[in-house]
């Protein structure tokens, strides 16, 4: 039997990224796989500061944010894997590949990104992330980013 798969609230996500609102846009991490996947969780509610102007009477939750989300969950998995919680890490993008939207988001939707890693270790890693809402694809994309481990 493998090993236990393991879930990062909302505090151990603190602890891991640097994000805080208006931009912490992961609520809890789940089925974290050490360095290999997991399933991040965004709840969606009406008092987002974005829906002010996007739009006014019609709220959607911007499409850059959920890959940004996805983002936010990959560095929490590669967080968890590689123990890096009160450890000063940083992660930045450096490219976004197939990015494709095919659902609108918005308040009451709760955001379940899947993220996978298709490269990592080194400085540099890829991820493919697919985020739904009740099993409806809402966005699904590949990414690199540049891990900045501690020394």
């Amino acid at each position: 039997m493998g090993e236990a798969l393991k879930t990062a609230d909302i505090e151990l996500i603190q602890r891991i990224i640097p994000h805080r609102y208006p931009f912490l846009l992961v609520d809890r991490v789940i089925d974290i796989d050490g360095t290999k996947s997991g399933i991040g969780i965004k709840n969606v509610t009406m008092n987002e500061p974005q829906f002010t102007g996007h739009f006014p009477k019609q709220p959607v939750f911007p499409g850059v944010y959920m890959v940004e989300a996805m983002a936010q969950t990959a560095a929490v998995i590669a967080g968890v894997g590689l123990d890096l919680a009160d450890k000063d890490f940083g992660v930045y993008f450096m490219a976004m590949d197939g990015v494709k939207f095919r659902r609108k988001v918005g308040p009451g939707d709760t955001l379940r990104m899947a993220v996978e890693t298709l490269r990592g270790g080194g400085k540099v890693w890829k991820f493919r992330g697919v985020a739904s809402v009740e099993g409806e694809t809402a966005c699904e994309c590949e990414f690199t980013a540049m891990m900045d481990l501690p020394k």
